[in-house]
């Protein structure tokens, strides 16, 4: 399961909307998010990256030694959606669905709200297949080992005379801070993510250095968490750093807030303070991320007895 994005300029405002849980969206704003994906290949690539990693994912599964496994791809916010998604399940018969949420990190406001879209299509369908899911797998060695690797080659865009100098900025999408009073595990799971990277990463040059900070806050008028990308930058850009490798470690895949925010919005500011700011590359449909998957949910399995 992914959040899913618009297969269209057109469907923008639609699935704006969606996410706005149906309150409309201001014009403005369907036209400034409308100018992103336009700038961005005019669609999201969420849903094509997901049923690539599915297929693959499939294949491993099925390299196992049993034709029983099935992978669908269901999203919360656009087509297909997890309801729809949902009643193809049914449809074929399925008997029991380990769902895995595209988020490594959990926390209510993005994997609870994955499952509670999968009861209300058990609710609507009348159909209840026996279901269970992944919570999390953010620290899982294949993943870790793939951010590692991708960090590295990031690095490499860097001429060699600046690789001794540059900060490492790692990244995940905030959420707002009420999540804290209730104890969320969000924050904690980032931050475990992070030092596995480093621990798998070794010894830092002497003149490099890591940060991490929250990107992409919430247009609402509550308190997001912090630190910000752009106070980060400023602060590193006050302290003579002027190499910036970005490593947003909370995503998986291509999408707005990879395409645009950093590869368009961050690498201008930075442009601005006469920074060179690069992004290492997501893992997508890529072996680390297939091998991370393959692995978390045939161990699922096997813990619950499915």
């Amino acid at each position: 399961m992914a959040m899913g994005g618009p297969d269209s300029l057109e469907a923008v405002g639609p699935y704006l909307n969606d996410v706005r849980g149906g309150r409309p969206t201001p014009p403005e704003l369907v036209q400034e998010i409308t100018e992103r994906y336009r700038a961005t290949g005019g669609k999201s690539p969420v849903l094509a990256i997901t049923r690539e990693a599915a297929r693959r994912l499939e294949d491993r599964l099925k390299a196992t030694g049993s034709d029983r496994f099935r992978v669908y791809v269901g999203l919360r916010h656009w087509h297909p959606y997890i309801r729809e998604t949902y009643q193809a399940i049914v449809k074929d018969g399925v008997r029991r669905l380990v769902g895995v949420c595209m988020a490594p990190q959990n926390s209510e406001l993005s994997v609870g709200a994955y499952v509670r879209k999968v009861s209300e299509a058990q609710a609507e369908s009348g159909a209840a297949v026996r279901f269970s899911y992944v919570p999390n797998w953010h620290t899982h060695p294949a993943l870790i080992r793939g951010i590692v690797a991708n960090v590295r080659e990031g690095l490499q865009k860097f001429p060699p005379d600046a690789r001794e100098r540059v900060a490492l900025i790692f990244t995940a999408h905030s959420l707002p801070e009420r999540i804290l009073a209730k104890g969320d595990p969000y924050p904690d799971h980032v931050r475990q993510t992070v030092e596995a990277v480093l621990a798998a990463l070794g010894p830092l040059p002497s003149g490099v250095t890591w940060r991490f900070a929250y990107q992409s806050q919430g247009r609402s008028d509550e308190k997001w968490l912090g630190p910000t990308v752009e106070a980060t930058l400023d602060d590193l850009h006050g302290l003579g750093f002027r190499h910036v490798l970005m490593a947003p470690i909370g995503f998986v895949s291509d999408h707005l807030e990879v395409l645009y925010d950093i590869d368009i919005e961050f690498k201008k500011r930075a442009s601005e303070k006469g920074m060179s700011l690069e992004r290492m590359a997501m893992l997508n449909a890529t072996p680390p991320l297939i091998d991370t998957l393959l692995d978390v949910v045939t161990t699922h399995l096997r813990e619950t007895g499915l």
